[in-house]
């Protein structure tokens, strides 16, 4: 390897990425990295305030991002995000499956409103987006789609059973996704962060989020930022050889 191949490993230069539930916590630390690496990005989430003042935020560090409201849920409005994504910069290279919905209910009083709510967001609402940007992504020479789990996907989760499911079948999907587009040259991993310090963590009791901290090796929460790096392995040349694989950053809370 020389100087220049170094140089372009982590290179986003001239991709386009789209990120859903880009606005705050992991999807906006990962954005950020995005940007910084040198991409055209595209946030999505429901609000449209939140939206623009993330994209603003994104040009403000030296890149170019636009954001577009979006609910997970609706497949109208995921085909909305595709189409002004690629009418914006020209195409889609990489799509980053962040946005979820944390309803919890407990087994054995959970309710059909409730579950279908849950799967519209956490698998459905990838699972189609992903389809929806296809002919995008079979055009482009380094298309990567990127699908945020959790370590939920692989413990005993009775308290958040539905979440922690749903993000059981994104990973089962991406298993079959990196299968199915291997040979139009499209990789798909998983990102499964473990204890992150975001609002979504913030929601829950100080004693919740003590034991979920004491349960990794280096007893913290992780930073946002601290998804970053892994995620622009998994979508980036350096992360070439990768694909139909789930990279787990827990602080070492799921060995343990």
């Amino acid at each position: 390897m020389d100087r220049a191949a170094f140089n372009r490993l982590f290179d986003l230069t001239g991709r386009t990425v789209v990120v859903t539930g880009g606005t705050r916590g992991i999807g906006l630390a990962l954005a950020e990295g995005f940007v910084l690496a040198g991409a055209d990005v595209v946030v999505a989430s429901r609000k449209a305030d939140a939206c623009e003042q993330a994209a603003a935020h994104l040009r403000g560090l030296g890149g170019r991002a636009i954001g577009v409201p979006t609910h997970l849920g609706d497949l109208e409005s995921l085909d909305a995000l595709v189409t002004r994504a690629a009418d914006e910069f020209g195409g889609i290279d990489v799509v980053v499956n962040n946005a979820a919905n944390a309803l919890a209910q407990p087994l054995g009083e959970m309710t059909p409103e409730a579950w279908t709510k849950s799967f519209e967001v956490n698998l459905r609402g990838p699972v189609f987006l992903v389809q929806q940007a296809l002919p995008h992504l079979k055009a482009s020479p380094a298309a990567a789609v990127l699908n945020t789990v959790s370590v939920g996907a692989f413990n005993f989760a009775p308290g958040v059973s539905m979440y922690a499911a749903g993000k059981a079948a994104l990973l089962s999907f991406t298993r079959s996704m990196a299968a199915a587009y291997a040979p139009f040259g499209i990789r798909v991993n998983a990102l499964a962060p473990g204890p992150v310090d975001t609002d979504m963590m913030r929601n829950n009791p100080t004693e919740v989020i003590d034991a979920m901290a004491n349960a990794t090796l280096q007893k913290r929460l992780a930073s946002p930022d601290e998804m970053v790096g892994a995620a622009l392995l998994l979508v980036s040349d350096a992360g070439s050889y990768l694909t139909g694989q789930a990279i787990i950053v827990d602080g070492g809370g799921t060995p343990r």
